[in-house]
């Protein structure tokens, strides 16, 4: 999910007034598709060559996913670019879990770019599975499998079968953030127990509210050291044992940048990105599956 932060939602608005103003009605928001899933609302709309699905509307607060007709491969959101340098710290893993599937653009990216990795995707609404399938050109290859399923339960499930996965990537969220089940230290420790010895972990967060230390100081409480890529959206990203060095990171990140170039990002965007810089209040307390306040934190502004 996009984060579209409070201090830009009037500039956002205003803008797309003037816009309709002007454009319209070449410019105009189509829709194309509504329904009540057993979880949400669910929208899919089109303005010109962006399509995008949609939570609320009609006027989201962020959009879960969009796509370029004309460029279906190409990643437009900057979170989507961010959570794909997860790359930088193991290329070629070879057994990857991803929770929240959204249109299916980062999936179908990896897909297309390590086809040999073996991707378990775990989608909680069967209607968002479907909607990516008819509308976001999500095509899941033999080597991928999605399970319809809450992201905690398949977690839970997979405790006992030890899957090691060589990467771990979080990006779940309902209409507002991620379902606060899947904030605590209890659910990061029970992933945490899934990654190989040398697991690379991945989460899309934002940055915005008051939840943001609460959320870092629990992901440093579970996997120590990370680097904050951070944005409208912020991502975590690092490894077992601690985050590769930045030599490590550059010579990975020319090793993708061929194919991150065909989907219109690279390294000239992400590497200056990389700190692991504490930038939170690290007295903040951590979040448990007893204390997780995450929908009144995320509704106050970060205080910084």
């Amino acid at each position: 999910m996009e984060s579209n932060k409070p201090a830009m939602r009037v500039l956002t608005a205003l803008f797309a007034l003037i816009f309709a103003s002007l454009a319209a009605p070449a410019g105009a928001q189509q829709l194309l598709h509504q329904e009540r899933s057993l979880y949400r609302n669910i929208f899919v709309t089109q303005i010109g060559d962006e399509r995008c699905m949609l939570f609320q509307y009609p006027r989201p607060l962020g959009r879960e996913s969009c796509m370029l007709l004309s460029q279906p491969d190409k990643l437009i959101f900057d979170y989507t670019q961010m959570m794909m340098a997860g790359l930088y710290l193991n290329p070629k893993p070879a057994k990857l879990l991803i929770i929240g599937e959204g249109g299916g653009s980062i999936p179908m990216a990896i897909q297309q770019m390590l086809p040999d990795t073996q991707i378990d995707l775990v989608e909680l609404d069967v209607a968002v599975d479907r909607i990516a399938k008819r509308y976001f050109n999500f095509k899941p290859g033999p080597k991928m499998k999605v399970t319809i399923a809450d992201g905690r339960v398949f977690v839970k499930r997979a405790i006992p079968q030890k899957p090691s996965y060589d990467m771990i990537m979080l990006d779940a969220f309902d209409a507002d953030y991620i379902p606060e089940h899947m904030l605590t230290r209890e659910f990061l420790e029970e992933v945490k127990s899934i990654l190989a010895p040398n697991g690379v972990i991945v989460a899309n967060t934002f940055s915005n509210s008051a939840l943001y230390d609460y959320e870092s100081v629990t992901y440093r409480a579970v996997f120590g050291t990370f680097y904050n890529l951070k944005l409208g959206n912020r991502i975590i990203a690092t490894r077992l044992g601690g985050p590769p060095p930045m030599s490590e990171i550059r010579a990975n990140a020319a090793a993708v940048e061929a194919e991150f170039q065909k989907r219109g990002f690279g390294q000239s965007f992400l590497l200056p990105l990389f700190t692991t810089q504490a930038d939170w209040n690290q007295s903040a307390r951590v979040l448990t599956d007893q204390y997780s306040p995450s929908n009144l934190l995320n509704a106050l502004p970060r205080v910084r």
